[in-house]
């Protein structure tokens, strides 16, 4: 098939050895939340790390260009402030209490990668949205990784995040993230193959809404990993066991 053979020319299988980790664990969907522990918060990622879990995190950027891990582009529905993150400084930022929590404010990457430290693996995923300079929070995110020595890999939406990574930091491990959003036709095809190809991932992210999925499936045969989100019940990590190699969950279905 065509499609096929332009997977593999545009968008080429990593190396089965250095992807291996990323099947190996489960994640927990902006760390290990609940009750009285916020999404996105230093005592969630430790939650995580005591389950034995992985973390998938978030970053939004700050004012002045630092990455803070944030899932929301406004602060309204996790704090009692509200307004864009992007309105505000770093250090203005992490004062700022999450909600629900007992003491967690809004960290910065820099803060999680000491409190990981090594002891969890990370997924990484850069906000983006339209019209939106995505490349100054790959570069914001990369600089706090140089020299981090757990395992680690960064992940977006936008494919022009794994893009960039693959040419400013290819040592990076970088995924796509992924929805069918129902658009199983020809022109939803036609995207998902151009969003890979301009990506060039390293492993894909899919929406667990969509699994079984025949373009999930050739490129998982072809040697790109599958990570599914977000896994919420018993049922869907059933799911995601069948299609994927490893799930982001939270709630029961972690």
């Amino acid at each position: 098939m065509i499609a096929a053979l332009l997977d593999r020319l545009f968008a080429p299988a990593p190396d089965a050895a250095r992807v291996a980790w990323l099947g190996q664990h489960d994640y927990a969907h902006r760390g290990l939340h609940g009750p009285g522990v916020p999404e996105n918060s230093l005592s969630a990622f430790a939650g995580a790390i005591a389950r034995g879990m992985g973390i998938e995190c978030d970053i939004q950027r700050s004012g002045d260009g630092q990455a803070m891990v944030f899932h929301d582009w406004e602060l309204d529905r996790l704090t009692g402030e509200s307004g864009p993150v992007a309105d505000r400084p770093a250090q203005a930022l992490g004062q700022i209490p999450l909600s629900g929590g007992k003491g967690d404010h809004i960290p910065t990457l820099r803060e999680v990668l000491a409190k990981v430290a090594g002891r969890a693996p990370l997924l990484i995923e850069i906000k983006s949205k339209r019209g939106y300079h995505v490349a100054a929070s790959c570069l914001a995110v990369r600089r706090e990784l140089e020299g981090y020595r757990g395992p680690h890999a960064v992940m977006s939406f936008d494919p022009r995040v794994s893009r960039w990574f693959a040419a400013h930091s290819p040592r990076t491990l970088r995924g796509l993230v992924m929805t069918e959003e129902d658009d199983r036709r020809i022109v939803g095809w036609a995207r998902r193959h151009l969003w890979l190809w301009t990506a060039k991932p390293d492993f894909l992210a899919y929406d667990i809404r969509d699994l079984p999925s025949r373009f999930a499936a050739a490129q998982r045969r072809r040697g790109l990993p599958v990570t599914s989100w977000t896994v919420r019940t018993p049922e869907l990590r059933q799911r995601a066991a069948l299609h994927a190699d490893a799930p982001i969950a939270e709630g029961d279905g972690v």
